[in-house]
């Protein structure tokens, strides 16, 4: 006779036989794909580096978990979906969780608890955090560099500020009234090379919610050039930023960095003035042969006081055609240095969308926003290991490039490769794990192992 028990339930009639589903067997996860991850990390060595930047005041004698492994259990846990330090209640034993916070599976001791982590959180000081984000963007800027090395010729820097809504009394929470909340204001700034279609997260900074857009880009800037530099001497460096950041300051600070920019401009009276030319032509296109039509031009401009010199501004009159609606105008400018044509300019800073997509990754898939410390700096070191959680997840992808998984968002891949049944089997010798043998994807998991250093057995 079956024992009723809250881990398990009964399906009397669902087939021919009564079903039966309990939760009883130990030594399992839900996260057997996670391996690829332990080795994407062992390869880019990502959680060693930033273990590294951290100092412990802790008394030796007494330390159960070493800030490497709580590092590695938050990281890999944010990976897997599992963003919430709360999670930790359930996944301590977990063996695959063990295994990627490098203890044994099944013999080896707990991880660390919910509690545990948040002293770990909180004990981060502001100069250990300032080498955290450097440390991401060196890791990621030496793992192109042994990628592409001299082929590297045009890099592409994007940066956005973006929305994290907070629902608490989080330190340097302020109401923003274009977001009509409480809210961060994190900086992020990803990097693209040559034309290749991706493009990589390069850094995240966590910003007060009351930050201007441009808060703290040229210090990031300067640093994130010197680097650059150091590893790609002869490419060509590019900026493309949007009308937030088109402020005299920072035209300034690009107009003597040494680099070709694109900055987004406000529709000022003075530049529809002088595009109302071509925006009359945009119509009558519009108007002769229907549909959406687009007229690019430029100016050299100067304003009366903020802009020290002339500068290039490219615009684009457009008359946008909507089905069952009246034609709406769309006018937009930009600033540049650039020596292409308007249409060749506009074009190049309209692809920054991808810049774009790489926020909702990180929003939607790894759940930037889970900043509810009280403590600023805690909620920045989370956004650092969700920041390290995607460095890892985009090298996943791009170990996959030869699968259908190559241009693969951080949702299908962990679908796809990471969320995988698995049990564990531990002995003197060796780790064995079984994984269901109907698993569509065990081609493409087979060929990525084998890119990251597994070997057939």
């Amino acid at each position: 006779m079956l024992k009723s028990t809250t881990q398990s339930v009964l399906f009397p009639d669902l087939i021919s036989k009564p079903i039966v589903a309990a939760f009883d067997q130990a030594h399992s996860s839900s996260d057997g794909g996670g391996l690829l991850l332990k080795a994407v990390d062992e390869r880019l060595g990502l959680s060693t580096k930033l273990a590294d930047c951290l100092r412990d005041a802790r008394e030796s004698g007494k330390v159960q978990h070493e800030f490497v492994e709580m590092l590695q259990q938050r990281i890999f846990g944010i990976a897997l979906g599992h963003p919430d330090c709360n999670d930790a209640r359930v996944l301590a034993d977990d063996p695959i969780h063990k295994m990627l916070a490098g203890r044994a599976p099944i013999s080896g001791a707990s991880l660390a608890s919910q509690s545990t982590l948040s002293r770990f959180e909180n004990a981060v000081g502001s100069r250990e955090l300032y080498r955290l984000v450097e440390t991401i963007a060196e890791t990621v800027i030496d793992r192109h560099r042994r990628r592409l090395g001299r082929k590297a010729r045009i890099i592409t820097l994007d940066f956005d500020p973006t929305d994290d809504l907070t629902h608490g009394q989080q330190e340097f929470s302020f109401y923003h009234g274009h977001y009509g909340g409480h809210c961060f204001l994190p900086l992020i700034g990803t990097i693209g090379f040559n034309r290749e279609k991706g493009q990589s997260l390069l850094c995240a900074v966590l910003r007060p919610g009351n930050a201007g857009a441009s808060l703290g880009l040229i210090p990031i800037l300067e640093r994130l050039l010197e680097k650059i530099r150091l590893a790609f001497p002869k490419a060509r460096i590019r900026v493309r930023l949007d009308g937030g950041f088109g402020n005299p300051t920072v035209l300034d600070y690009l107009d003597t960095a040494g680099v070709e920019y694109v900055v987004g401009l406000a529709n000022w009276p003075t530049l529809k003035k002088r595009a109302l030319k071509a925006q009359r032509l945009a119509m009558r296109e519009y108007k002769r042969r229907g549909g959406t039509h687009q007229v690019f031009g430029e100016t050299m401009f100067k304003t009366k006081t903020s802009w020290s010199h002339q500068r290039r501004v490219i615009y684009k009159a457009e008359v946008v055609d909507y089905p069952d609606r009246e034609p709406r105008e769309n006018l937009r400018f930009v600033v540049t240095n650039f020596k292409m044509s308007p249409k060749q300019t506009y074009q190049w800073y309209c692809r920054r969308g991808d810049a774009e997509n790489r926020i909702k990754e990180l929003k939607h898939g790894l759940e930037l926003g889970r900043t509810s410390c009280s403590s600023f700096q805690a909620n920045q070191l989370r956004v650092q290991m969700t920041a390290a959680a995607y460095v890892l997840m985009q090298e996943l992808a791009r170990q996959a490039h030869h699968t259908d998984l190559r241009d693969a968002q951080v949702t299908r891949l962990r679908d796809r490769l990471l969320r995988l049944p698995v049990w564990v089997e531990e002995s003197v010798r060796r780790v064995v794990l079984h994984l269901p043998t109907s698993f569509l994807g065990m081609g493409d998991w087979q060929r990525i192992a084998l890119r990251l250093g597994a070997i057939p057995p």
